[in-house]
């Protein structure tokens, strides 16, 4: 196996369209977002002999806790690649070396992966065997466990198959007369989507995604006609709203904000439903919602809530590898012991 750089994006999507474990955090454009953001990036295919087996994508993250590499739902690799531990192994290990060499150019502490790769015990101790270990946090903006519907099934089974609650929200919002839903492609709706993040982040004293950070995501995922704004709106007025990535066979529930004022009309679970449909007409066949803790495990976690919100629309967990580290230098434990102070803050 050799491991060479791919400049090509019909090559990297098109690998990734067969591949089932992934997210748009390993697109072609999600590389385009970072360079928008003025980062570094690397993307880097496996070649078993000539054929394309997997491909990893690498970001330079210049933060107040350190400089480290990277790597978002990644390395990803070809669904029969994934159930080999040899080839796992081997993919790991030219990676490490690769991103080692990159890492000591550009003078970071640490390399960081969060690879879709099922938590099981044989793959943590592939990780460990490498020198690997266990993130103190989840990587930026990514997740560990995510809930994810199956679209292949019509509508009224996916109906039959949500929380009795969830479907009759959805049954009562929709027959509100006062209440419409406006799905848009239109850049310029940030503005709208913008009042309501920071009314949301205000409510529950969190520092949100920057309005530029949400523009540049609708504006390269726009550009492939791969992203929407959902809005809900009561007598005329906004009170909810979603941005969903509809992306390789995939949609994502990514980014959603609402009014408070308006909790009682339980308009998020129509703007779902919505969007699950719209899913159905690309032709996605799954549904991600976007990170998931388990409820009754973690009832006091930030998550919980929200894991039950979309456990309600039916679907099934799944479980990846935590976050994995590999120290570059001694500056890797100031940055550990940084983010473990603000993981109990967050109350993690």
């Amino acid at each position: 196996m050799q491991i060479k750089e791919i400049t090509d994006k019909t090559i990297w999507e098109g690998f990734l369209l067969g591949c089932s474990e992934k997210t748009f955090l390993h697109s072609w454009n999600w590389g385009e977002f970072e360079q928008k953001r003025n980062h570094h990036i690397w993307r880097f295919g496996f070649f078993d002999a000539s054929e394309l087996v997997g491909v990893a994508f690498a970001v330079k993250i210049s933060a107040r806790r350190g400089t480290f590499l990277l790597m978002p739902h990644g390395p990803v690799l070809a669904d029969a690649a994934l159930r080999s531990l040899d080839k796992k192994q081997e993919a790991l290990q030219l990676l490490l070396r690769k991103l080692s060499e990159i890492g000591e150019q550009e003078k970071a502490a640490f390399l960081r992966i969060s690879p879709l790769w099922e938590r099981t015990e044989e793959n943590k101790k592939l990780f460990q065997n490498q020198g690997f270990r266990e993130a103190s946090m989840h990587a930026d903006y990514t997740y560990e466990a995510s809930w994810k519907l199956n679209l292949t099934i019509p509508e009224a089974e996916l109906l039959k198959n949500m929380r009795k609650t969830t479907r009759y929200l959805i049954g009562q919002t929709s027959r509100n007369e006062d209440i419409s839903v406006e799905i848009s492609d239109n850049e310029k709706d940030i503005e709208r989507y913008d009042e309501l993040n920071q009314e949301i982040a205000t409510r529950q004293q969190f520092v949100p995604f920057s309005k530029e950070y949400i523009k540049n995501e609708f504006e390269v995922f726009a550009k492939d006609r791969e992203t929407l704004w959902i809005f809900g709106t009561y007598k005329g007025k906004l009170a909810a709203g979603a941005l969903i990535i509809f992306w390789s066979g995939i949609a994502f529930y990514h980014q959603a904000a609402s009014r408070r004022e308006f909790a009682k009309l339980s308009l998020p679970y129509l703007l779902q439903w919505e969007a699950i449909k719209e899913a159905k007409k690309r032709g996605c066949t799954v549904y991600d919602l976007w990170g998931y803790v388990n409820p009754k495990e973690f009832p006091s976690h930030p998550w919980a809530g929200p894991t039950l919100f979309k456990m309600g629309f039916g679907g099934e967990s799944h479980l990846y590898i935590k976050t994995q580290d590999f120290p570059l230098s001694w500056k890797y434990w100031i940055t550990n012991t940084f983010e473990r102070i603000r993981k109990i803050k967050r109350g993690l």
